[in-house]
């Protein structure tokens, strides 16, 4: 489905079009399919979606070089490892978007953006979701999309199995009315980006 008229109260959020996501830029955490020609694709539908009038929000992840879903941060600790940290399962990653790294810029150009939001900022969370870090603490995406008057999302870009899932189902927690643009979506496997798309269809998500 193309979206070719301009719906009240949407805004469109790309999520983490990051350098380091992506195989064009051959990123530490480079996530499959994110090539050039996904690049390109995603740049002109983001640049389509602002010229039919829609606010168009980035979220960035920025993590400072301490973080800790860096597995390079824990002893005898391997990229992929799932440890539990006081009491939740923490995916150990390679270091990714450290802050003012060339690998966390965003690959669009960000005069496209009414707001970047960054999140990862805390050295002790990870934060997928584009709305709260896994200590539940907010970005303030909400309050200044509330504060526009948004009240329906058209969401996509890196991964489908995580920061987009879980930006997903936040909004959809928070009240949004959310489409999701799967084909300018990438998922970091098979198996977990399927199971992400059903459960966000279950959610209520309008996949495209």
């Amino acid at each position: 489905m193309q979206i070719n008229t301009k719906q009240d109260h949407t805004a469109v959020i790309v999520v983490d079009i990051q350098a380091d996501f992506t195989q064009a830029m051959q990123g530490s955490l480079a996530v499959g399919g994110a090539d050039q020609a996904y690049l390109d694709r995603a740049a002109a539908e983001t640049r389509r979606l602002k010229a039919l009038g829609y606010p168009v929000y980035a979220t960035q992840d920025w993590h400072p070089a301490d973080h800790i879903s860096f597995f390079s941060n824990h002893d005898n600790a391997n990229p992929y490892d799932l440890i539990e940290i006081e009491g939740r399962q923490q995916v150990l990653w390679p270091p990714h978007c450290v802050q003012k790294s060339p690998g966390a810029r965003i690959l669009m150009d960000e005069a496209l953006f009414t707001a970047i939001v960054k999140k990862g900022m805390d050295p002790a969370f990870d934060s997928y979701s584009g709305f709260f870090d896994d200590g539940k603490k907010t970005t303030g995406l909400a309050d200044i999309l509330k504060d526009a008057g948004i009240k329906k999302l058209i969401i996509y870009g890196l991964a489908t199995d995580y920061c987009v899932k879980a930006t997903v189902m936040d909004a959809k927690m928070l009240g949004f009315d959310v489409t999701l643009l799967k084909a300018l979506c990438r998922g970091v496997a098979p198996e977990t980006t399927d199971a992400a798309l059903k459960e966000m269809k279950a959610a209520g998500v309008d996949i495209c």
